[in-house]
């Protein structure tokens, strides 16, 4: 009996792919599929989305992608990630218009599933950073924390009023309380 080899695919057969990989990330040529959000991560998502485009839509600075955006991060074997939310320097390279994103972003948000544990959210940190990310949060809806992940510093947990801030987003503050806030339905 032999065992077939896993089939490594690259980034450019991942791309012509298109849907019908699914929600997926490709992980030294290995295809991961992710299951889709619950609509609990999916308003975090869209909250913190929303934050940091309000912000940078003021001051400029940067761009902030959502809906797990795709950034080619490593070749041969190929790795392509998605985080939830991302931000790019205006710096960098323009965003493209097909294609993967060149590159790791500056700032990766992974907001975690009820699934996902602890261990498996710090190994998606530390690759992250391995790849060149400036900073990780990732945020656990099920704690109300943010962890934050930087290339040159110790992590940090905040949670409450401790907000997140960082010299690439001048005047940005992210706090946990709002992150996590439910809103109150509203009755007509």
């Amino acid at each position: 009996m032999s065992i077939m080899p896993a089939i490594r695919l690259s980034a450019e057969q991942l791309l012509h792919l298109g849907d019908r990989a699914g929600r997926c990330e490709l992980v030294r040529g290995e295809l991961r599929s992710m299951s889709p959000a619950n609509p609990r991560h999916a308003q975090i998502v869209t909250r913190i989305a929303r934050l940091f485009d309000c912000h940078t839509d003021l001051r400029g600075g940067g761009t902030t992608m959502s809906g797990d955006p795709g950034f080619l991060v490593g070749r041969d074997p190929d790795t392509v990630l998605a985080p939830d939310v991302a931000f790019v320097r205006d710096e960098r390279q323009p965003i493209p218009d097909r294609g993967w994103y060149p590159g790791p972003p500056d700032l990766a948000i992974e907001v975690r599933s009820p699934n996902d544990s602890a261990r498996s959210c710090a190994d998606k940190a530390c690759c992250w950073l391995q790849y060149g990310c400036k900073v990780v949060l990732d945020v656990d809806p099920a704690t109300a924390t943010i962890t934050v992940w930087r290339a040159d510093a110790d992590r940090q947990e905040l949670r409450g009023d401790h907000a997140f801030t960082d010299p690439m987003l001048p005047g940005f503050r992210l706090l946990p309380r709002e992150v996590f806030a439910r809103r109150q339905a509203v009755s007509h």
